[in-house]
């Protein structure tokens, strides 16, 4: 396995052999809720034990202006995601 994983709760190093997890526990969560997609989160013995929960693992939802209204960015057609990628920041001193 090149990949390498880490305890998403303390960054420890999770090791394998083969297939078998020696020293955490992997957890899977759904993003779009159509069960196909699964995204899967590694914690260590030591914070499984702590707390065996997968807490704060949702994508931030991304708000901006568009003729006015504050809507999410997710939800735009195309062409006004494409104008949003090309946005660039400003800092006003």
């Amino acid at each position: 396995m090149t990949q390498k994983y880490l305890c998403r709760d303390c960054g420890t190093k999770i090791r394998f052999k083969g297939e078998e997890i020696l020293n955490g526990k992997m957890l899977a969560f759904d993003t779009d809720n159509n069960k196909k997609d699964l995204t899967y989160i590694f914690k260590c013995n030591s914070c499984f034990e702590k707390d065996p929960s997968l807490t704060n693992y949702q994508e931030t939802e991304v708000y901006s202006r568009v003729v006015g209204y504050l809507r999410p960015v997710k939800q735009w057609n195309v062409g006004k995601k494409a104008e949003y990628g090309e946005r660039k920041n400003f800092k006003v001193d």
